[in-house]
């Protein structure tokens, strides 16, 4: 009797079973589609993904190696090209290599190309420090008091990593300019972060001992 109960009750199941993919065949065949198509698109997406890094990686490398003085402008337009497909990797290296070799002198040029970097390339945190730290290096000569702190006070005033950098260049910026008690602020406040970069709190720390011992 009981067996032939597990009989009948399994073979109600296979029929609800059988019945629900029946009913439900429509909906089942579109919903497979659009997974099946979301999964290709996927994965044709990290396809173009690799294909796009390895078409930066090799624009990159070809303009550099072939980097002349005489022929600066091809140089100019291939490395800004790359800096404008907002690449992670080659579009910082591609600015570095510009600025590293002076072959673009206009100061508001070069900040356009920063602000590319910055607004619409997707960079990890701290790659985005590191290149705020740059453009306020870059700058530090060129700018005022007002511009310089308005570049570094997203780094100044965060837990970054590059915060005591930023810190330490305002400190020299001020002490260049005869500024010394707001560098000397600066290089106090570098001393006393529990989080700062070792070389920079011990240069910090040497430069108060030096400079502004009483």
């Amino acid at each position: 009797m009981d067996e032939e109960i597990t009989i009948i009750d399994s073979n109600t199941r296979n029929e609800k079973i059988k019945n629900f993919f029946i009913n439900n065949k429509k909906n089942l065949i579109v919903g497979a589609t659009i997974i099946l198509t979301i999964i290709i698109g996927y994965l044709l997406m990290n396809e173009m993904k690799e294909q796009k890094k390895m078409e930066s990686a090799n624009l990159f490398n070809i303009t550099t190696i072939n980097f002349k003085l005489d022929d600066k402008q091809t140089t100019i337009n291939q490395l800004t090209k790359l800096i404008y497909e907002n690449d992670t990797t080659y579009s910082p290296l591609a600015l570095y290599f510009l600025i590293d070799n002076n072959l673009i002198e206009n100061n508001v040029e070069i900040n356009i190309l920063f602000d590319e970097l910055l607004n619409k390339t997707k960079l990890d945190d701290e790659i985005k420090n590191l290149i705020i730290y740059k453009k306020g290096l870059y700058n530090a000569e060129k700018e005022n008091e007002e511009i310089l702190l308005n570049i570094l006070n997203p780094l100044i005033n965060s837990e970054s990593i590059w915060r005591s950098h930023a810190m330490y260049l305002m400190a020299e910026f001020f002490y260049a300019k005869g500024e010394k008690l707001k560098s000397k602020e600066f290089f106090s406040q570098i001393a006393s972060l529990a989080n700062a970069n070792k070389d920079i709190s011990q240069s910090a720390q040497k430069r108060l001992s030096r400079d502004f011992s009483e």
